[in-house]
């Protein structure tokens, strides 16, 4: 059912899998797997690359594959079964990878191997596979005293309990948090089609005659640009940053405290000053030292640029007679009144020509095309886990399929907020596995005949989550230790942000941004406006991710020890500090809800954003030097990068892409930052 199942790509039968199949599935998968890396450890033998090191890549299939629809489901379609499952069985993995990590024997055969290994004729790749799993070893703590073993197993056991206690406090919180609204008058400024979505969504909770504003994963939330009714924006607001805080049962916040100070923990006993230091050593910046330099060197620009948005945003409030001083449930309404004024330039007028449908076919798809020669056939005998995901064979330029694309894209209240990408099946020649890829996204469920219109931010997510997709699809490695995304998370959001540029790309714009009713081009007029807005808000919008880029690397830079008594202090008092404490303009995730760094394995890594915002604004520079979007730029991009998932450096691999080093101005001038 889950490493042969018959299905094409040995995707899973995800019509069958319940979670009674699971748990027996994942148990059984720890014990196969347990007993193949006894089978390595108690060889006889020399150790070898193959007996050892490949014999590694081979273990664990049955655990990865039924673990990984486990993880997807109640990430995407959770329920009370699933979530009680994961929280059943993460201690246990956790105890799992520490039982294979803390194996003495495996790491003498490792330790063998890498000791010798200048005289082993390894190819690059193998050569640094074998790097990797040393790294991983002494990472994972194999260097540690008996003792030492023992305390780290027990932190990492403690800390995946937390983890997923996290998760399943901010979903259940999100849920509970969403807005309930009793008279209609109050939601002037949404559209016809929105409104009936906010009643459809109070009557699925049975709420019959009222209308529901469901949250989103991030501190600002999209209704806040369109609400008139004041009282309303700031009802919205304060439930959005109340999560997670307010004393209930889906507090989180000495469950983070409580995290800070054991991951501070492990990383003394492996030898770090913090666990930023331990996670940074292995990521493409080395140390929090060059992570804070990027991000702080950006301060003043946004700060300033944000104060000046302020100013303006103040100014329009005392034109129109306000009375009152901008605070942060009032930014995006009157930001949204001032691109309005500026740029002529109005989301609701946008949103008619940004038809879900059309986005993903002829943008997303037809991009894809357009660069990599890859296209995607409907299939609609592989089943998913609900009616609303779609599943594509995805065909290559020699007309064979080589995998498979899911895409989840309607927001429930079974789902996690936010968008991401993930996998059913890692691509892997030794494995002789080909890509099964999901996308997931939070997008209205169309209502009626109306379609899902999408916000151009949401348009932009969709082709940043299909970037993630391309990686994943389009890896063409031997290990699957080095399929796809597996790479640092300095350089995983490189092939991710980059896609975004096709968004706006003229050739792929004009294909898919057309009426919904009548399949007119949206006017040039309204394109024009668009494009030049394109650097509005800035300011806001890059303040807002350097705060939470800095909170994440505050509190992962406390020492083992270190007391922290209140989450709000701490994290006013971290913002004040780094000269990024603006009242209107709050970080984009507050502590108790920032999933990335708390359940996502985002923590001290939340800055990877902006290192690979620089990486890719140099390289659509490039594009652009070389004759932009062609098939020949695709295909270099194809194989210098997405091909090659983690199996060389990030920074080789974008020497090989572009011929030079990443240069910072073109990340600014993207941004109005110069």
């Amino acid at each position: 059912m889950f490493l042969h199942t018959g299905l094409p790509y040995d995707a899973p039968a995800l019509d069958r899998i319940t979670h009674d199949d699971l748990r027996p599935a994942i148990t059984q998968g720890m014990t196969e797997h347990l007993s193949e890396v006894r089978a390595i450890v108690d060889n006889a033998e020399p150790p070898t690359f193959g007996n050892t090191v490949e014999a590694l890549e081979r273990s664990g299939q049955l655990l990865s594959r039924s673990a990984g629809v486990l993880f997807n489901l109640v990430s995407a379609h959770s329920n009370e079964h699933l979530l009680k499952l994961r929280a059943e069985v993460a201690p246990k993995l956790a105890a799992h990878r520490d039982a294979i990590n803390l194996d003495p024997k495996l790491f003498a055969r490792i330790k063998a191997l890498y000791d010798q290994r200048a005289a082993l004729d390894l190819d690059h790749v193998s050569l640094r596979l074998l790097e990797r799993y040393h790294n991983d070893l002494v990472r994972g703590g194999a260097l540690l005293d008996a003792e030492g073993k023992k305390r780290f197993s027990a932190l990492n056991e403690e800390e995946s309990h937390l983890t997923t206690q996290f998760q399943d406090n901010l979903l259940a919180e999100t849920n509970d948090s969403a807005v309930v609204v009793e008279e209609r008058a109050r939601l002037e400024g949404l559209t016809e089609d929105e409104i009936q979505a906010a009643a459809e969504a109070a009557k699925e909770r049975k709420l019959e005659g009222k209308w529901l504003i469901p949250l989103v994963n991030t501190t600002q939330q999209p209704v806040l640009a369109q609400l008139k009714d004041r009282s309303l924006r700031e009802q919205v607001y304060k439930a959005s940053i109340a999560r997670n805080s307010r004393g209930n049962a889906y507090d989180n916040t000495k469950l983070i405290l409580r995290l800070a100070q054991l991951r501070a923990e492990k990383a003394q006993l492996l030898g770090y000053a913090d666990h930023a230091s331990f996670v940074l050593a292995d990521q493409m910046a080395r140390n929090p030292e060059k992570a804070e330099e990027l991000v702080k060197g950006m301060v003043p620009a946004a700060t300033a640029n944000a104060r000046k948005e302020a100013a303006k945003l103040q100014a329009l409030i005392d034109r129109q007679g306000g009375g009152f001083k901008l605070e942060p449930w009032d930014w995006d309404f009157y930001a949204e009144q001032v691109r309005r004024a500026e740029y002529e330039l109005d989301e609701a007028a946008l949103k008619p020509y940004l038809d879900l449908e059309r986005v993903l076919h002829d943008g997303v798809f037809f991009a894809a095309e357009r660069l990599y020669g890859i296209t995607f056939v409907l299939r609609t005998d592989i089943p998913a886990y609900h009616k609303d995901v779609r599943v594509w064979e995805i065909i290559d330029a020699d007309g064979k399929g080589f995998g498979l694309f899911y895409g989840d894209f309607y927001a429930r209240d079974s789902k996690q907020g936010g968008a991401w990408m993930s996998g059913f099946v890692d691509q892997s020649e030794l494995l002789h596995n080909d890509p099964v890829i999901t996308n997931t996204c939070n997008y209205a469920a169309p209502v009626g005949d109306m379609p899902c219109l999408l916000s151009w931010d949401h348009v932009i997510t969709l082709f940043h989550e299909f970037g993630h997709a391309l990686h994943g699809m389009l890896s063409k490695v031997r290990h699957p230790y080095f399929s796809g995304t597996n790479t640092p998370r300095d350089f995983v959001e490189f092939p991710s942000q980059f896609n975004e540029n096709w968004a706006l790309e003229p050739t792929v714009f004009a294909n898919y941004a057309k009426h919904h009713r009548t399949g007119e081009p949206m006017p040039a007029a309204l394109v024009d406006r668009l494009r030049r807005s394109n650097r509005f808000n800035q300011g806001y919008a890059t303040t807002e991710y350097l705060a939470a880029a800095l909170l994440d690397l505050e509190w992962h830079q406390l020492k083992a020890g270190q007391v922290v008594e209140d989450v709000h202090a701490f994290e006013q008092d971290a913002l004040e500090r780094n000269g990024i404490a603006l009242a209107q303009v709050p970080p984009r995730y507050r502590t108790a809800y920032f999933s990335h760094i708390w359940g996502g394995g985002y923590s001290a890594g939340y800055y990877a954003y902006l290192w690979s915002e620089v990486l890719e604004a140099d390289a659509f520079a490039w594009f652009n030097e070389h004759g932009g979007m062609t098939r020949a730029n695709g295909d270099k991009h194809r194989a210098t990068v997405l091909s090659q998932g983690g199996s060389r450096e990030g920074s080789d691999m974008y020497r090989d892409l572009t011929g030079r080093e990443p240069r910072v101005e073109p990340l600014l001038v993207k941004r109005g930052l110069k």
